[in-house]
């Protein structure tokens, strides 16, 4: 018999049978994971088993391969800050949707899942959320193998008058640099390399920078899989409470 436990946020639930659920958690040590959970739709059990729970789990399987059973204990629920705000209900939906598509199964993430459990606490809080949420995204990116270069122009090697993301390799080009290549460039907005404090048109505009290497590098590394529809709605969400 196989057994760890761990610390987890809750990512997704799924019926499994009459009364059990298969859940797919996001821990600090095991990464994302899966396994059944014994009596998952009954009244004690339900309403603790909703996406962006903070858990403690056991999980024990005979064979590391097979897919296991979780036993949980809740520490703390995400879910009344989500339901009463639209943004942090987008959020929400947006952080789990992207980790159970990008992360690899079984394989730990140390710090993405710091910053993933501390956005996930921000939850709620709309005048931090976007911004908290935009450098999660770039840890995302970094942490999978896609990070940008933002410091200096790609070209000239300047670290001033940054103002385009080249789509092909994600570093930083400057005005001077791009020359007649600038309409085919990704915009730079401030906030995307470390500008401090922005308004929301602002980070939707930095989202719409990162959402392009989530899509067109990432995603088309794991099989070309399509971006979830939850990251859009919470960059419209975004910029609707803009």
């Amino acid at each position: 018999m196989i057994e760890w436990r761990d610390e987890a946020a809750l990512l997704a639930v799924r019926p499994f049978g009459e009364t059990s659920v298969i859940i797919e958690v996001f821990s600090q040590e095991h990464g994302r994971d899966a396994g059944v959970v014994r009596g998952g739709t009954s009244r004690k059990l339900a309403p603790v088993l909703q996406p962006g729970a903070q858990l403690s789990v056991t999980w024990k399987a005979r064979l590391e391969s097979h897919l296991g059973a979780f036993t949980v204990e809740p520490l703390r629920s995400r879910s009344a800050a989500a339901m009463g705000d639209r943004l942090a209900l987008a959020g929400l939906n947006a952080v789990c949707s992207l980790l159970s598509l990008v992360l690899p199964e079984r394989e730990a993430y140390p710090s993405l899942y710091h910053r993933t459990v501390g956005l996930l606490d921000l939850l709620g809080q709309g005048d931090l959320w976007p911004l908290a949420y935009l450098r999660w995204e770039q840890a995302l990116l970094e942490d999978m193998g896609f990070a940008l270069d933002l410091t200096r122009c790609a070209v000239t090697g300047a670290t001033d008058g940054l103002a385009y993301v080249s789509p092909k390799t994600g570093r930083a080009v400057s005005e001077a640099g791009a020359g007649e290549w600038a309409d085919r460039l990704l915009p730079l907005p401030p906030v995307l390399s470390g500008g401090g404090d922005a308004d929301n048109a602002e980070i939707v505009r930095a989202l719409g920078t990162t959402g392009y290497f989530i899509e067109k590098q990432l995603l088309r590394s794991l099989g070309d899989r399509p971006a979830p529809v939850a990251r859009q709605r919470l960059v419209e969400a975004i910029a609707r409470a803009g």
